[in-house]
């Protein structure tokens, strides 16, 4: 095990990273080096750090003469993300259906017991969910793929907390799951493969009613911030 401290630097991107994907900095919202700093008890060098490594991956955007902002949700982003997202777990549930044990099953159905307790958040199901996907995987022996689909899957999940938040019923996210596991227990795959695609694409007509109805939280080609106030954290 790792005694390895963790640099300033690392503790406020990956602080920062979670709230942008998490929307507890909602897209738009304006970053301010002195305020973040504050907020974090850090100085300014590993805010702007920070704020640096966020922009290469897009989730930062720097608008000359106004200022640093959390980026918009980029539809393109996140079809490219869905892409590899798609890719990776639909090749491992071959795998998943082919070799799952009862264990697998039983750990499937623990999860979906768990995803139906009343009164759950959203980010408690959004964790739940991720559970799901990864207990999906490990059933297929590639325990460690989650990697790659959690670092290409930032803007995805960015999309995904605003469909929890604005249109998906939590039951119907259920009922997909639970479709997927019935496939993977009775040994279909070309089952289990349209209900997990179904599942996975969903997000994209979340977007389109999000758009429709929030078009401020997407980026276009004119979209310029105007505003400098720093949000609530």
């Amino acid at each position: 095990m790792s005694n390895r401290k963790v640099t300033a630097r690392e503790a406020a991107y990956k602080e920062l990273r979670h709230r942008i994907v998490s929307l507890k900095l909602a897209p738009g919202s304006p970053l301010s080096e002195n305020e973040l700093a504050e907020h974090l008890s850090v100085s300014r060098t590993p805010v702007r750090e920070s704020l640096i490594l966020l922009a290469e991956e897009g989730l930062v955007q720097v608008f000359p003469q106004l200022g640093t902002f959390v980026s918009r949700v980029d539809t393109d982003k996140v079809a490219d993300a869905q892409f590899v997202r798609e890719a990776i777990e639909i090749a491992s549930l071959k795998d998943a259906v082919a070799s799952r044990s009862q264990d697998d099953v039983a750990a499937l159905r623990s999860n979906l017991k768990d995803q139906s307790q009343p009164g759950l958040s959203m980010e408690d199901f959004f964790e739940l969910d991720e559970k799901f996907h990864q207990t999906l995987l490990a059933a297929g022996g590639h325990s460690a793929a989650w990697r790659s689909v959690e670092s290409a899957k930032a803007h995805l999940d960015r999309a995904r907390r605003l469909g929890l938040r604005d249109t998906r019923p939590i039951p119907e996210l259920i009922a997909q799951h639970t479709a997927i596991v019935d496939a993977v227990e009775n040994a279909d795959f070309d089952a289990a493969e349209r209900a997990m695609r179904h599942h996975l694409r969903a997000v994209f007509d979340d977007v389109e009613r999000i758009k429709q109805a929030s078009p401020h939280l997407f980026a276009d080609n004119n979209s310029r911030p105007t505003r400098r106030v720093i949000p609530s954290w």
